[in-house]
């Protein structure tokens, strides 16, 4: 997600036009989450939009499109998968890990398909899984057994971790439907493959954000001494403060263990206090 208006002159320039709030966006971070491919596949020529407005560094990790998460449920998919990923080549070397982000119906009956469709993805790219049924985050048989999955296939794991959010009651329209929309799910951090992805689900004021996310500064920097590089992903109910929320994360990681600095990010003339 990028291209949010209500960051422009606030995070970003206020002469950034519509459609270009990549560019901004990449001084401000280095990876983002495509979650507009979830929902339907983009037109080539965006694709090509796309490559064109992001530094070498930058990583997009995109979601498969629902039709193969949700409708086919990972069954029969491979030409689907294949055409998806074709679509994307001209962001090839821009990518990270691709997301298959599960329903919350896909249970524990459905692990032997998972492990059928890990095995048969391509590997030109590297993959991430989300699971949302509870009993995969429960620390129990089922979540080791999907952790050794990944694990033997060399596939991330995703992590939401949801728990600032709900620790706050809401108050405001979004808070309320993040309430009800975001799933409620066990956290245990683990690496099942080189590039993990961490979802983080804040409050809508910072510093509750911020506080709520101290249990991960120190894992994250001991995942990149490890030699693994996570993609860490700052969500609020309304996402007004995401951009410099992110690069305040990383500098608490920063100050943990020696990480390569974050470019210098493009402004709005009147840039607006964090914590104002």
């Amino acid at each position: 997600m990028w291209a949010q208006r209500s960051w422009v002159g606030r995070w970003f320039p206020k002469d950034t036009r519509s459609g270009e709030e990549l560019i901004p966006y990449a001084t401000w971070c280095t990876s983002v989450e495509g979650n507009t491919t979830h929902y339907a596949p983009p037109k080539l020529e965006t694709v090509e939009r796309w490559a064109e407005l992001v530094p070498e560094h930058f990583r997009f990790c995109f979601k498969v499109p629902r039709s193969v998460t949700h409708e086919r449920r990972l069954r029969n998919v491979a030409q689907e998968i294949d055409s998806f990923l074709d679509l994307l080549a001209p962001v090839r070397n821009n990518l990270g890990p691709v997301q298959l982000q599960l329903p919350a119906t896909f249970g524990p009956d459905d692990l032997p398909v998972l492990a059928d469709a890990c095995r048969n993805l391509p590997r030109s790219v590297e993959w991430a899984v989300e699971t949302r049924h509870p009993d995969f985050s429960a620390g129990g048989r089922l979540e080791r057994s999907l952790n050794d999955l990944l694990a033997e296939q060399g596939i991330n794991r995703v992590t939401l971790d949801s728990r600032t959010l709900f620790n706050v009651p809401p108050v405001t329209a979004l808070e309320k439907e993040a309430w009800e929309r975001k799933p409620r799910l066990g956290v245990r951090p683990v690496t099942t493959a080189s590039q993990p992805l961490v979802r983080i689900i804040g409050a809508t004021n910072p510093r509750t954000t911020i506080d709520g996310w101290s249990q991960w500064v120190p894992k994250i920097a001991q995942w990149c001494e490890s030699g693994v590089t996570p993609h860490v992903f700052i969500h609020t109910p309304d996402n007004h403060d995401s951009p410099s929320l992110a690069r305040h994360f990383h500098a608490d990681v920063s100050a943990l263990v020696d990480l390569d600095p974050l470019p210098e990010p493009m402004t709005s003339e009147e840039q607006l206090d964090l914590f104002g």
